[in-house]
C-alpha cells in the first residue's frame, strides 16, 4: 500500500489515525533473517518489490511471497518453475503461473491497464522473453499489444504491422541470432525502442552476445538496450515510459 492509498483510506474513514500512523512508521524493510524485504519500495518508486524466484530455497520463497502478499495484496515473481508454483499455491491459492514466461503472480482481477506498449519478437523462439516483458508491463498497469514472429527473414510481416506497432508509446523489440529486427524497427518508427537480445542462436551467436553487440552498435536512432534475456527489465522500463506518455 503506497502513501496516497493510506491517506485516502484514512480520509474515507476506512482506517483510524493510529492505523495510518503505524503503516507510515513501518520499518523501511522487513528483517526475515534470510532476507530484508524492501517494504517501502512502492512508496519510493511506485512498484513493490518483485521476486526473482530462480535459485531461492523453497522455505524462503514461501515466506517472501506470504509477506509481500500480506502487505500488497498481489505479488509478481519472475523465473519461476512449475514446482515453485505448486509450492506457493498450497499457501496462496490465488497464485497463477505461466510456463512460457515463467511468471508466478497474484494479481488484482479488476486492474485497469492504461496507455500502450508494443512488444515485438523476431521469431517464436524469442516469445518466452517477450512474454516476461509483456506480463511484467501488464502487472504494472500497462496495456500491451503483441506482434510476434515478424523478423527480417520475412520482412513483409514487419512492414504489414508497422503502423500498429508505432501506435505504442514505446516499443520493446526482442530478438536473438544477429538481432537485426531492432535496427530495422529503428529506421521505421518515431517511438523509443527498448532492445532485448535473447540467447537464441547457433555458434557465434554466443548465447545472445552477437545480438547484444549488434543492438549496442546499431546506427538507428532511439534505441536503448537491456541485458540478454532481460524481459523483466524491458517491461519495467516500458511501463515507466508509458506512464510519462499518458500523464
Amino acid at each position: 500500500m503506497d502513501t496516497r492509498e493510506i491517506l485516502s483510506k484514512f480520509h474515507n474513514g476506512e482506517i483510524s489515525i493510529d492505523d495510518a500512523e503505524k503503516m507510515l512508521r513501518r520499518q523501511p524493510y522487513e528483517d526475515m533473517g534470510f532476507a530484508h524485504l524492501d517494504m517501502h519500495r512502492k512508496i519510493r518508486t511506485g512498484v513493490a518489490e518483485v521476486v526473482f524466484c530462480q535459485g531461492k530455497p523453497d522455505e524462503y520463497l514461501v515466506e517472501i511471497y506470504k509477506k509481500i502478499y500480506e502487505s500488497e495484496g498481489e505479488v509478481l515473481g519472475t523465473r519461476a518453475t512449475k514446482e515453485q508454483f505448486d509450492l506457493i499455491k498450497q499457501v496462496i491459492p490465488e497464485v497463477s503461473y505461466d510456463p512460457v514466461s515463467r511468471i508466478l503472480k497474484v494479481e488484482d482481477d479488476d486492474k485497469i491497464r492504461k496507455g500502450c506498449v508494443s512488444i515485438c519478437t523476431a521469431g517464436t523462439a524469442d516469445i518466452p522473453v517477450a512474454e516476461e516483458a509483456a506480463q511484467t508491463a501488464e502487472f504494472l498497469g500497462t496495456k500491451v499489444e503483441r506482434f510476434y514472429d515478424i523478423g527480417v527473414c520475412g520482412v513483409h510481416r514487419l512492414l504489414e504491422n508497422i503502423e500498429d506497432i508505432n501506435k505504442g508509446n514505446c516499443i520493446v523489440a526482442v530478438a536473438g541470432m544477429e538481432g537485426a529486427l531492432v535496427s530495422v524497427l529503428g529506421g521505421l518508427v518515431d517511438k523509443p525502442i527498448i532492445a532485448v537480445p535473447t540467447s537464441v542462436g547457433y555458434g557465434v551467436s554466443e548465447g545472445g552476445k552477437a545480438a547484444l553487440n549488434a543492438m549496442l552498435a546499431s546506427c538507428a536512432n532511439g534505441i536503448s538496450v537491456v541485458n540478454i534475456d532481460n524481459g523483466y527489465g524491458a517491461g519495467y522500463i516500458a511501463t515507466m515510459i508509458n506512464k510519462l506518455a499518458i500523464k
